[in-house]
This record gives structure tokens, sequence and C-alpha cells, in this order.
């Protein structure tokens, strides 16, 4: 497959991709659209092979809009993939004439929202085809609680809306074959768990209690990711009978609140403040239980790492997190895992006592796990679908 590399140093030899801390980068609007405009020129300058150009997210939104005005040539179809509906590209009305873009367009039916330019508003308007990365967040994106201001615009297309999940690499994830974890493991032989998570009890200076649940939580610190349930009821969840260990970065009130916690209860909690990649191996391989209580989830990646390494997931039930864990049935004696609603810490909490209670009964718990670790998430059902979509486009 070749791969063009587009080398224009002002614009793209920075430290980060977007911004740096808080801030955007001034000049993103400019940044991106000349990706657009470069992708176009690409293909012109090929001779216009491409029978599709899929673009993602509101970085390359202008493209559809850049094709229909300066290069009507290019007959590709656009698809646009939403990875997150709530970063959108929202600029300055007064950059019209940097991005080249007449006033024309400039209006409620086209790049206009309450004032300003919306990036990802005008992807959605002038893309052939929409998709999510899960099934379920493409429902919810139509809907006003979940559609970020763009449900009617979205609500306009939605026979062109779809969701495919996200696939995994399992070449990486995989506790059979991890490099960083202290004993491989699989579905059919599960002793090397037990010793990943005495290892991370260790590193982590936790008690080494192997009866005790260990919970692990890999997250952004954001309200997003659900982590301000824990916060507005910390007394409730640091009486429960388990571990937890945490691995992210974000709000800084959610950081330093969790530090001090940590700082108080060391024997049950601990906080890294960061993200090492290494370590987030570890914690999934050696925590039995993956809490992920978040807001909206459009897919979710650590809840399908938690599945493949016998770690149960703990999730709200929201957008791709529906899609990927089904819930334990105590009657059946099916299920992947545990989900929560609404979104509230009461219902969370909940659904953790649910959890650490049938921890005991290590019999349906080896069951929870073994079904976790035989589901496949990888990319090839995924592709197809892509496929599917693409041919359906031609």
């Amino acid at each position: 497959i070749p791969v063009y590399f587009l080398d224009y140093p002002p614009y793209f030899i920075r430290d980060f991709y977007y911004a740096e801390g808080s801030q955007d980068y001034s000049d993103n609007h400019l940044r991106f659209a000349y990706f657009c405009l470069a992708a176009l020129e690409l293909s012109r300058s090929l001779g216009n092979p491409f029978d599709i150009i899929h673009i993602n997210d509101w970085q390359t939104s202008l493209l559809p809009l850049y094709q229909n005005i300066f290069y009507p040539d290019c007959q590709a179809k656009t698809l646009l993939t939403i990875h997150n509906l709530a970063f959108q590209g929202l600029f300055d009305s007064s950059h019209l004439k940097a991005l080249n873009v007449s006033e024309q367009y400039f209006n409620i039916r086209q790049l206009e929202y309450y004032g300003k330019i919306n990036f990802l508003k005008t992807g959605i308007v002038f893309s052939n085809a929409i998709t999510t990365v899960s099934p379920h967040y493409a429902e919810e994106i139509l809907s006003e609680e979940y559609g970020c201001g763009l449900h009617g615009v979205l609500a306009e297309k939605a026979n062109v809306v779809s969701g495919i999940l996200n696939g995994v690499d399992y070449s990486v994830w995989n506790p059979g074959k991890d490099k960083f974890i202290s004993a491989n493991y699989d579905s059919s032989n599960l002793k090397g768990k037990k010793r990943c998570k005495a290892a991370l009890q260790k590193l982590f200076s936790l008690p080494r209690k192997a009866d005790t649940p260990l919970i692990g939580v890999i997250s952004r610190l954001t309200p997003q990711k659900g982590l301000e349930l824990l916060i507005d009821f910390t007394q409730q969840w640091l009486e429960l009978d388990c571990q937890f260990i945490f691995l992210g970065t974000g709000d800084k009130n959610i950081e330093d609140h969790l530090e001090k916690i940590a700082q108080n209860n060391r024997h049950k909690i601990a906080v890294k403040i960061g993200f090492e990649n290494a370590l987030a191996h570890k914690i999934e391989a050696g925590s039995d239980i993956f809490l992920m209580p978040s807001r909206y989830e459009p897919c979710g990646l650590n809840q399908i790492y938690s599945l493949k390494y016998g770690t149960v997931p703990i999730v709200r039930n929201t957008g791709g997190l529906v899609d990927t864990v089904d819930e334990w049935d105590e009657e059946s004696k099916c299920g992947t895992g545990f989900k929560f609603y609404p979104y509230s810490a009461i219902r969370m909490i909940a659904t953790i006592k649910k959890a650490l209670s049938i921890y005991q009964d290590k019999k349906s718990w080896q069951k929870i796990m073994l079904a976790g670790m035989k589901k496949d998430f990888s990319w090839g059902k995924s592709a197809k679908e892509y496929n599917n979509l693409y041919q359906s486009l031609i």
C-alpha cells in the first residue's frame, strides 16, 4: 500500500498534534485546511485514481467542501468517520477568507454553527456517508443527549449514518505473548494471571493479597470518562473490600483528588499520574476487574483489551461499551462483564458490589473470564464491514 507523507514543517513539526497543554494551536484551522487541500492535490497529481477518500473527524472535514468547490474533476466518494462528536473544530468566522471559502457557504445549512465555522458540521453536510466507531454510538449521536448540538444535522443524513466497531491489534494486546507482563497466560492456562496480579501489587506497594479483588482504571482523568462519579462518592467506594489502581492524566482537580486519596489509603489505593504503555499492559494483566464508568464512549478500547486479558469489565451502558460487553446473567451463567445505567455513582457502586459478590464464586468468575477471553474483536470483521460500505458507495 503506497503511503504519501506531507512534509511542511511550519504546520506539522510540532511537539504535539493539536494543542500544548490545554491551549490549542492558534493556526489549527490553517494547518488542517492545508492538509485537506494537499490530499486533493495529491489525487489530482496522480490522475484522480481514488474511488473513496476516507476522512476522519474535524481535522479532515473541510476536504469534501474543497472537493466540491475546487476539485470537481475528483469524482471520489467521501466517507467521514466520527471518532468523538464532542470535538468539532470551531473557529471564528473571520477565518473564512484565510480558508479560501466564500461567505455564501457560511450559513446554517452548511458551515455556520452559532456564529462560528464548524469543521465537523461541514464534513457531515458534504460527505457521501458517515460512520462512527461503534453501532450503538451511531444511534446515540442522533439524539439530543449525545448529539453535541449536531443531532439535527445528523438526523437529516440518518440514512447514510452507520457504526462499525473499532478493532484491536491482538499481536500487541495478547496475554499469551505480551512482553511487558510478568507471566504469559491464555484461556487454557490462567496460572500466569495470578503471577501478574502479585507482581502488580508489589509494583504499587499494595498488600499482596491473592483473594482481594484488584480493580484497575486506565483512563483520561476527565468528566467524560466518569471519574467524577468516584470523586462525588469517595467514601462509599473506599469502603469496598477491594484494591484500586489508577493510571492516567487529565483534569488537575481529579488528579489531585485521587493522589490525596491514595496518600491516605496506601493499603488499598494506588495512583500513577501520567501514561506509560508498559504499565498499562501490566495493569490489564494484573487486575481482576477493569472499571470504565464513562459518561459517553464512542467505542472504547480498554474494555476490549480487558476481555482478552481475563480482566472482567464493569462499564456504563453507553456507546461502544454496549456493543462489546455482555451483561452477566446469573440464571443462564452467560456474559462477559457488568454494565450499569443510568449515569450515577449509586448505580456504579451497586454494580461494583454485585461484581465483588460474584468474584467470591470462583467457578462463576472463571466462566466470565473465559467467555471474555474467547471474544474476537480483531480488525478482520471490521475490515469486511468497511469494505462492504466502500463497495456500496461506488
